[in-house]
Order: C-alpha cells, then sequence, then structure tokens
C-alpha cells in the first residue's frame, strides 16, 4: 500500500481508520510526504514508523542538523536553499545506509522509493513498485521477488530547461541543464525573447501536451523561448539560472508562467513580497495564465460560468498579488468521454494516448495567448517616441458632470503632469497649454456639434461595426438594434476624448443600465 499528499484532514481522516486496518495485514505500507498521522503507518519489513527513533532512525535524525535561516534564527532567505539541501541528503541516505544491515535496509528503501516518487517518470514510477516487490512481496506473491529487477533512480534535472523536440546529448529525457540543449526551432527567433515557467511534476509525468502547444504558438510568432522549471513551487531558482545573467541583466522580454500558481509558494502559500523582489529585478511583462484543472476543458468550454471558484481564487487572485496580470486559460484535461469542447469554433476532441484525462493545450487560447506575448515584447523594444498609450478617464454617471472627477482628487491636474512627465521621459505627446486648456479640450471640444457629452474623437460607422462585429448576435439579444442609443447618433458610435500626439485620453463609456441598480450591483 502506497500513500502520498495526503496533508488536509479532508483527504486524509476518510481513510485513516482503513490504512489503520490495513497496515498489519499488508506485505508493506509506504506512506511519504503526508500528515504526520498518515506517515508513521509506514511499515516495512522491520522499519516501523510508528516506533520509537532508535538504531539507523536515530542516527539519520542526528545527521539532519538545523535547516538553514538568517542569523538571528528566523525565517528567511535561507529556506531557499532548504529544499536542494534535503534532496542532496536524500541522494547520500541510500549511499550511507547501503553498508549498515538489519533494519538500516528496510530505511534505505524507503528513501529510494522516495527519490523514485520525487521524480515521478513512468521509468521511475515502475522501478519504484519493482523495488518494493522485490523485498516486500509475500505470501503467494512472494514468487515476484525473483522476477522484479529494480534499476537505480533516474536522477532528472532539479531546475532546468525542457522542450518537447530537445535531442541533446546532455538531455535526460526532453530535459536538461544546459541552455544549448534548446533546438534550434527555440532559439533562433528574432522578434524577441520569452521566459515560460513550468511545472517540473508533469515534465517528469510525460504529460506536458498543456506547454508544448504554449511553446510551439509562441515560435510559430518568431519569438525565442526559453521553457525553464524548478523542483517544488518556488520559480526563482529558474528565473535565477535561465533569465538572469550573473551581472543581474534580464535575458528575457518578457516572463509567462504556465504553472496556474503564485510565484512563489503555489497554492497552499503566497510569498508576495519574494515575488515583487524578483519581478522587480526582471522589470519585464509578467504574465501568469493556467490550464483548467478542477473540470475538463469541454466542460469549461461550454460553460457560461468559466471558471470554478477554486480556480479563480488559486490561479487568478492569487498569482495577481505578486503583480501578475493577462490572466488566461490556454489547456486542461480533457474528457474520458472526448466529448467536442465548445468553447470555440474549432470544436477540438481531445485524444488521451495514456491517461483518460491527459492534459492538451487549446489552440485558440494557445494562439491567443502567443498574440498577446508578442505584443507585449514588440511594445517594450519598441523606442518610447513609437508607443501610443491610452488613459481613461472616470465618468460616473454619465451625463451629471461627473466627467473626470474623483474624490479629493485633482484628475486633470494629474493627467496634465503625467503627460508632462511622459514627454520627458521621451514619449510623443502633444502638450496643451495648462490645465484648463485640457480639461476644456476633452469635456468641451466638439460635443456640441453632434450633441455629445463631451468632445467625440472618432465616429465609428454602424455599417463598418455590424461588418466586423463578430458577438454581433449576442450583443443585440442583450441590448437591442446596434448601433444603439448610447453613445450615438444612429448612424455612427461615438468615441469619446481626445488625442495628444501618441496618447489618447478616452472617457469611460456609460454602461447603458445607470437606472437600474440591480444590473450595476451584478452585472
Amino acid at each position: 500500500v502506497i500513500a502520498s499528499m495526503l496533508f488536509l484532514e479532508d483527504h486524509f481522516l476518510p481513510i485513516l481508520a482503513d490504512l489503520r486496518a490495513r497496515r498489519e495485514h499488508c506485505d508493506a505500507m509506504v506512506c511519504a510526504m503526508s500528515a504526520g498521522e498518515v506517515t508513521k503507518l509506514t511499515r516495512m519489513g522491520k522499519f516501523d514508523m510508528s516506533a520509537p527513533a532508535t538504531g539507523a532512525m536515530a542516527f539519520l535524525k542526528r545527521l539532519r542538523g538545523k535547516p538553514p535561516g538568517k542569523a538571528d534564527g528566523s525565517k528567511g532567505k535561507g529556506q531557499g536553499t532548504a529544499g536542494a539541501q534535503q534532496m542532496k541528503t536524500l541522494r547520500m541516505l541510500p549511499k550511507i545506509l547501503r553498508f549498515i544491515p538489519g533494519t538500516a535496509q528496510d530505511v534505505r528503501a524507503y528513501f529510494l522509493t522516495l527519490q523514485y516518487w520525487l521524480a515521478g517518470s513512468q521509468d521511475n514510477i515502475a522501478n519504484m513498485v519493482r523495488l518494493l516487490v522485490e523485498r516486500y512481496a509475500d505470501g503467494p506473491r512472494k514468487a515476484l521477488r525473483a522476477t522484479a529487477q529494480p534499476m537505480q533512480p533516474i536522477e532528472y534535472p532539479e531546475v532546468g530547461l525542457y522542450h518537447p523536440r530537445m535531442s541533446h546529448a546532455s538531455a535526460v529525457g526532453l530535459m536538461s541543464t544546459l541552455p544549448e540543449a534548446l533546438p534550434k526551432v527555440a532559439t533562433t527567433g528574432t522578434r524577441g525573447t520569452v521566459g515560460l515557467l513550468l511545472m517540473r511534476s508533469y515534465l517528469l509525468a510525460g504529460n506536458a501536451d498543456h506547454y508544448n502547444g504554449v511553446i510551439t504558438a509562441l515560435e510559430a510568432r518568431g519569438l525565442r523561448v526559453i521553457p525553464a522549471f524548478a523542483t517544488g513551487l518556488d520559480q526563482r531558482p529558474a528565473i535565477a539560472q535561465y533569465f538572469q545573467a550573473k551581472d543581474g541583466r534580464t535575458l528575457v522580454d518578457a516572463l509567462v508562467s504556465l504553472t496556474g500558481f503564485s510565484l512563489v509558494g503555489g497554492p497552499a502559500y503566497n510569498d508576495a513580497k519574494a515575488a515583487e523582489d524578483v519581478l522587480a529585478a526582471l522589470d519585464v511583462p509578467y504574465l501568469a495564465v493556467h490550464p483548467v484543472e478542477f473540470q475538463t476543458l469541454d466542460q469549461w468550454g461550454g460553460s457560461s460560468r468559466g471558471l470554478l471558484p477554486v480556480e479563480s481564487t488559486i490561479m487568478v487572485a492569487i498569482p495577481e498579488l505578486d503583480g501578475a496580470t493577462g490572466a488566461m486559460v490556454f489547456g486542461g484535461r480533457a474528457n474520458a468521454a472526448h466529448i467536442a469542447c465548445t468553447g470555440c469554433s474549432h470544436a477540438c476532441r481531445f485524444d488521451n494516448e495514456v491517461d483518460a484525462h491527459d492534459m492538451h493545450s487549446c489552440i485558440e487560447r494557445a494562439d491567443a495567448l502567443a498574440a498577446r506575448v508578442g505584443k507585449l515584447v514588440d511594445l517594450r523594444r519598441s523606442e518610447r517616441a513609437e508607443r501610443r498609450v491610452a488613459a481613461v478617464i472616470f465618468n460616473f454617471p454619465p451625463n451629471a458632470g461627473a466627467t473626470g472627477t474623483a474624490a479629493f482628487l485633482s484628475v486633470f491636474e494629474s493627467l496634465f503632469n503625467t503627460l508632462a512627465a511622459m514627454a520627458r521621459e521621451g514619449y510623443t505627446v502633444d502638450m496643451p497649454a495648462s490645465v484648463d486648456a485640457l480639461r476644456e479640450s476633452i469635456i468641451t471640444g466638439n460635443a456640441a456639434r453632434f450633441g455629445a457629452m463631451a468632445n467625440v474623437h472618432h465616429r465609428i460607422p454602424a455599417n463598418e461595426h455590424l461588418r466586423r462585429e463578430k458577438h454581433l448576435k449576442e450583443i443585440e439579444a442583450q441590448w437591442g438594434p446596434s448601433p444603439g442609443k448610447q453613445q450615438s447618433d444612429g448612424s455612427h458610435i461615438f468615441v469619446l476624448g481626445e488625442r495628444f500626439g501618441n496618447v489618447f485620453v478616452g472617457i469611460q463609456p456609460a454602461f447603458g443600465y445607470e437606472g437600474d441598480p440591480m444590473r450595476l450591483l451584478f452585472e
């Protein structure tokens, strides 16, 4: 019996009594990386984790030492090296215990099981089972001991690079620690460089089709892609190793996390301050996007709700505490019934090669993500004088003199100062003569000529809107025939605001239901 990753009471309490009842009647019970109540049920030959620590276990506890920390003993930056130190110790212990007879051999088997599990590729999991069968199969299964021939655990990089087409001599599977191991298609893009953060566990399991789709989509848009991973849920080692030079220079033009979790801490906790520090050092756009983990792609695609509450919390809200933007779905799990996804016009049916719930890339979303990242990279690499910037000022309720107002704030003076600062920094700005001139050009301008509530910067012909709007049917079902009565003269849709060089200052459009308190609250 093997039990792992049972930390939450909601998970282990329902089966704890069953594990206890089975413990003395199975060949062996291996409980790892779980709550203490579960872990102490481990029984492997003479090794009983519920017994007092004696012999080999007592010796190992003395070897363990104290975890690294700050000089004052508090938790801090030293915690970042604790995981690496523990993995080093885990690899060392079986070598030490190999020469100690008795119970130490069962302890050694426990640590080897951990090594197999933590580097959980299909080969390692198969060899883990062979090891346990070879040592502990009993009763009618005892004859299997002679047939089980476990190989040593395959060691994969703790921090490294991945690519679906990696074939370098240094690669272990599709993973390597060397940047030169990335295939030519990943390194020859001239548009800019994108750093991708991946989950190592999916790579080890060979279940990375959702990552492959994004990598391919980015490369197809001329971007150089560096897909990196780190052990655990702290992505800083991968960032430091592959996205920053030794002198601190940033080597990427954008950072995209495909993990679905926060940058430092994952779903269980969030160290937003640590994430803020590393992102400030990088100083590039940071997007945290996610696969759907708690539902299938066809369920998500066919749902008007979209993400489940737990997905919105873990994969959108928590990463935003780090400073992440641009949350969107890029893939997810398939349905065992191979139901067509209705999320877009592709109507994909996802075929699973091994498991009924393999991960897959959503073609439409992966391409949209690549397009978004490409534009962010283009913007970052462009000259400031060429960049076009939009600002939107407050306007609620409309038709009530609220344009550009805010409690105890001078919006137009702040906007004027912002435009002046941008001009000094090299942006192309046609500065108005004064704050009053800025306010007049936006609020008054040509408003009287068009019967509008502010300056009309542009009029969109209704026929053009009807022709290019893909979701017209759904919009008109909710809002009535186009172009509607809000900010329109019947044949055009008004875009309110004014342009100052390469800076457009727009006015918040009306909702269209300002007189309906319930819709204001819930839509």
